[in-house]
């Protein structure tokens, strides 16, 4: 594949500091994009950018952007300096993910942390960078989802699940509103195609969550960034496995329930948005 085809395009990709983010940041660089590679910390982001530099990518197709996805303040920020420095923005690459803790833990915005993490803020970067994305003409939010999606349900009652807790139900939970919510984030008219996807087993820091051998984070990359490339159609809200449209749970099927999570999450990030 030509190295120029994403010369003009700037990409953000979330969660880049290792496994299947920055493997996706690693392949984007190769392609020509500017990748704007974010991690949790400076330190971190600093070493990602050093470690893509390393395997061969431009330090100047590269910058490094830091924020802690469990404060929703920080995550407001990183929207805001991306808005500043780059008014249109071509990808969107949601795939920061924490795993839910053994016992549920809440964040100082008084969300699930794997609900936090793995979905509000994708849904507040959503958001905040909607014009930065419209101003692209021909943007795509590509969302790092997982095929626990289909087992899950959304507790609308106890969405923190404080009072009957499961780290696995949590985690299903998060993903479920991750693929829910991808069509909301591309409203028609706006210039944005959004999708979900799983990239597949692969190992990375999610694997003990599966409990299986996982297949390396380059191939979860490589599903990731071909759906992020301009000649890929794709249809909009749709879920990938393996390349192809596939099932997703039947509360994504349903416009109330999308409606009922979108008003939630919307209440969730609060001010922060």
């Amino acid at each position: 594949m030509s190295e120029s085809v994403l010369s003009a395009r700037t990409a953000l990709v979330t969660g880049a500091s290792s496994g299947i983010g920055w493997e996706t940041a690693r392949l984007l660089a190769e392609l020509g994009a500017t990748v704007l590679v974010h991690a949790r910390t400076t330190g971190e982001a600093e070493a990602a950018v050093a470690r893509l530099v390393d395997a061969g990518a431009r330090r100047d197709q590269l910058v490094e952007l830091a924020a802690d996805f469990t404060h929703l303040s920080e995550v407001a920020v990183l929207a805001g300096t991306v808005v500043k420095h780059y008014p249109a923005l071509d990808l969107l690459v949601n795939n920061a993910a924490a795993l839910a803790p053994e016992r549920c833990t809440l964040t100082d915005d008084g969300n699930e942390v794997s609900l936090q993490v793995n979905f509000l803020a994708a849904h507040l970067l959503a958001r905040l960078l909607r014009a930065s994305l419209s101003a692209s003409g021909d943007a795509r939010i590509v969302n790092v989802s997982s095929s626990l999606h289909r087992t899950a349900s959304m507790n609308w009652s106890d969405p923190h699940r404080v009072k009957k807790y499961s780290r696995v139900a949590a985690y299903a939970q998060s993903q479920l509103a991750l693929t829910m919510a991808t069509a909301d984030m591309a409203p028609v008219g706006s210039g944005i195609t959004a999708v979900s996807l799983n990239p597949g087993l692969c190992d990375t820091a999610l694997l003990p969550l599966y409990g299986r051998a996982g297949a390396p984070a380059a191939e979860g990359a490589a599903a990731v960034v071909r759906l992020c490339l301009p000649d890929a159609a794709v249809a909009n809200g749709a879920y990938y496995d393996g390349g192809s449209v596939a099932p997703v749970a039947q509360a994504a099927q349903e416009e109330r329930s999308l409606k009922r999570l979108v008003k939630l999450a919307d209440q969730l990030v609060g001010q922060a948005a």
